[in-house]
């Protein structure tokens, strides 16, 4: 496979969607421990509003199906998870532009793209026990594929074991960012909602390149 088409990004959105109405209770149980116990809800309501717009107007266009992924989320989910997630659909579709397709060097700079505007977004760095540690390791593993002539679906594995991996080291980590910041010490010992639902999002777009296009 040597480009990702706008159908399978489409995919990945709604994948997407279902990973986070599966884990709904998980991701509230884990945010009742250090934050307000609204990630899974939130991040649900959101995702269950950004199907609805798509699947009833489907949209070629990356860039433009990412701008509504984007927008939606913003519009549609409280707390931090809403500009954070729709911060990151925005310049990943900004990156992306007006393509059909995304060869694997520039699904790389779209989700730089997202992960520097959740930066810039939180002022969040790796190690504050944020979706930011789940999500940079994703990005510098998929960035390092590419480099090594990797092709998509190597690229997308790579980048969610990543993701997977950084999400579990926030278990020991204490929250510099965040709700969790308010508990100090007690943060650690915990896995952080937003790293686990980062996780969640970039298994989904490995599942949806290595399905059948």
């Amino acid at each position: 496979m040597t480009d990702a088409t706008a159908a399978q990004l489409s995919d990945w959105v709604v994948r997407f969607g279902e990973a986070v109405q599966e884990h709904r209770a998980e991701l509230t149980e884990l945010d009742s421990v250090i934050g307000d116990a609204d990630h899974g809800a939130n991040m649900s309501r959101g995702m269950a509003a950004v199907l609805a717009r798509i699947e009833a107007s489907p949209i070629a266009d990356v860039g433009e199906l990412f701008k509504t992924v984007g927008m939606t989320l913003v519009s549609t989910v409280g707390g931090a998870s809403g500009p954070l997630y729709g911060t990151f659909f925005l310049r990943f579709g900004t990156s992306a532009g007006a393509a059909v397709t995304l060869d694997t060097a520039a699904l790389a700079a779209a989700l730089r793209a997202g992960l520097d505007g959740v930066v810039a977004r939180g002022k969040a760095a790796p190690g504050d026990k944020t979706m930011i540690d789940a999500l940079d390791p994703a990005v510098l593993a998929w960035e390092a594929a590419v480099a090594d002539g990797a092709d998509l679906a190597a690229a997308a594995a790579a980048g969610s074991a990543a993701a997977d991996a950084g999400r579990d080291a926030t278990i020991p980590l204490v929250a510099r960012k965040g709700r969790a910041s308010y508990l100090g010490e007690r943060s650690a010992g915990h896995l952080d909602p937003g790293a686990t639902s980062t996780a969640l999002l970039v298994g989904a777009l490995r599942d949806a390149l290595a399905a059948p296009s």
